[in-house]
């Protein structure tokens, strides 16, 4: 399965994940004062780094989290809520935005967090090499005006912006590691816990020890916490089923019958969407997906129900929009814009000039099982529209972007709304590669950069709307993302990201 996840600039490719099995799991049973022993995750995405400024986010920030303070944090419901910063306050226009940074937190090294601490970290990871510094695109500057006080310019308003400091665009390293030929592998950050080098192998497993007077203990949970690293799915379901792991993040829902019967709950959350991306709306290289009328035709060709079954093994919810449920522009009612009408489609697909259909290239690729390209193949021909694939192999993202189809059929994550708009609406954003640019979907965009609190929800349903209505995508269904934890773990999952985060995951 293909699920976007790094970007990097023009170099962008398919990820493959790597490690190896270790370590066996030791549940604790348990402690006194609110801490069990060990807690041991199972992982199949190594680390890429531990340096802050160049980090990635989703499912390494168990490892960032575990060393790393945010300067906020997002409750499960991704509500924001208090990190480093205490406070936290922008002016009118929401382009200044002031930090108060709590006092008495020091990093591992001994030294004390500070706010210019703070504004060094925010400037270097907008400057590094993460592939997320997009998210600080927005940072004109930031300055510590005291030593509890950070004063963040902003370019322009940017309604998701608390929501990255909540992310590895907040985490806080000690400058004193700034310079170390080490900080790729020896972090020094001011979180709950520290490295312990001798029991780590780096790509295989990583070993934390509880620090002694972490600022907020009560959200520490284990004394130890161990992260072992799978080469892939079999082996980690293997782990899981063996007891070596507490929990995990799982890979494939057919794995999942077996899981639960070897004593493990399943922990459901849908993370992603599947379907097809129309991409060339603007008729480039398909002149038929110009006309809205062919792009409607498509949505109601697919029966989602039927694809849900067939491809997610009817682990998912059937959808017809691209914003997640826990966004304030999601309208349950659009789920009902296009039901399976292979008829409609046929209507469609006349009225706008294709009565005998047309034909249409994309992408395939044997890392993605084919029935998924087939299942597209015959539900499209049925109305009379004929697909034929290229193989694009590892090339498929990349080839996707470049772009060299006008449709493909892909899954993407569903992120925050302001996130979403730049990563697949916007005319820069990435999944919009034939850069459409419509100026009453700009105008809406706009509206939702500039709303105040109480017009925020009407703006945001108002570009979900306009996307369903002109059919910018043809979503199938969103798909079922798992966290498994065994008889003595309980997790709460984590609205918008692919792990929980650490203080979300419990003694039962």
């Amino acid at each position: 399965m293909f699920r976007w996840k790094r970007l990097a600039a023009a170099a962008i490719a398919v990820t493959t994940m790597v490690g190896l099995t270790s370590c066996a799991a030791d549940s604790g049973g348990g402690a006194s004062g609110g801490s069990s022993e060990t807690l041991t995750l199972g992982a199949i995405q190594t680390l890429s780094t531990f340096a802050a400024a160049d980090s990635y986010w989703a499912n390494e920030s168990p490892y960032m989290q575990a060393v790393y303070d945010s300067v906020l944090r997002a409750e499960p419901d991704g509500t924001i809520t208090e990190g480093l910063a205490s406070e936290w306050t922008y002016n009118e226009d929401n382009t200044v935005l002031t930090l108060k940074i709590r006092d008495g937190v020091t990093f591992s090294d001994g030294s004390t967090l500070d706010a210019d601490a703070v504004a060094q970290n925010l400037i270097r990871f907008r400057d590094g090499n993460s592939p997320d510094t997009n998210k600080m695109a927005d940072l004109a500057d930031a300055v510590a005006t005291d030593a509890s006080t950070v004063t963040v310019t902003l370019k322009q308003a940017n309604p998701t912006f608390l929501f990255y400091l909540t992310q590895n665009a907040g985490l806080v390293e000690a400058p004193s590691a700034f310079e170390s030929a080490d900080i790729q592998t020896v972090p020094v950050g001011s979180g709950p816990y520290e490295l312990d080098a001798s029991k780590t192998v780096i790509g295989t497993s990583y070993a934390f020890t509880k620090r002694d007077g972490y600022w907020d203990e009560d959200s520490v949970h284990y004394d130890n916490l161990n992260i072992n690293v799978y080469s892939d799915s079999t082996a980690l379901v293997n782990a899981i089923k063996g007891g070596q792991v507490n929990a995990a993040n799982t890979v494939d829902n057919n794995d999942l019958k077996e899981i639960e019967a070897s004593g493990f709950t399943v922990n459901a959350f849908e993370l992603n969407w599947t379907g097809l991306l129309l991409l060339d709306r603007d008729g480039t290289i398909a002149p038929a997906l110009k006309d809205v009328r062919v792009r409607q035709a498509i949505n109601y060709a697919f029966d989602k129900e039927s694809l849900l079954t067939a491809i997610g093994q009817g682990y998912g919810t059937p959808t017809t929009q691209i914003f997640p449920t826990s966004s304030e522009g999601y309208d349950e009612s659009l789920d009902d814009d296009y039901p399976y009408d292979p008829e409609k489609a046929k209507e469609l697909l006349a009225e706008a000039g294709y009565p005998d259909g047309f034909e249409l290239n994309m992408p395939s690729s044997s890392l993605v099982g084919s029935s998924t390209f087939t299942l597209i193949q015959q539900q499209l021909s049925e109305v009379g529209i004929t697909v034929t694939y290229t193989d694009a192999g590892n090339n498929f993202i990349a080839d996707v972007l470049a772009p060299k189809y006008a449709a493909t059929w892909l899954t993407l994550q569903q992120d925050p709304d302001w996130a979403l708009i730049n990563f697949e609406l916007s005319p820069n954003a990435i999944f919009n590669p034939f850069k459409n640019a419509d100026p009453e979907l700009e105008t809406l965009i706009e509206a939702v950069r500039t709303a105040d609190e109480s017009g925020y929800a009407a703006a945001v349903q108002a570009v979900n709307a306009y996307t369903v209505e002109n059919a910018w995508f043809a979503p199938w269904y969103r798909q079922q993302s798992s966290f498994v934890t065994d008889a003595n773990t309980k997790v709460e999952t984590q609205t918008g990201n692919a792990y929980p985060y650490l203080w979300n995951i419990t003694p039962a």
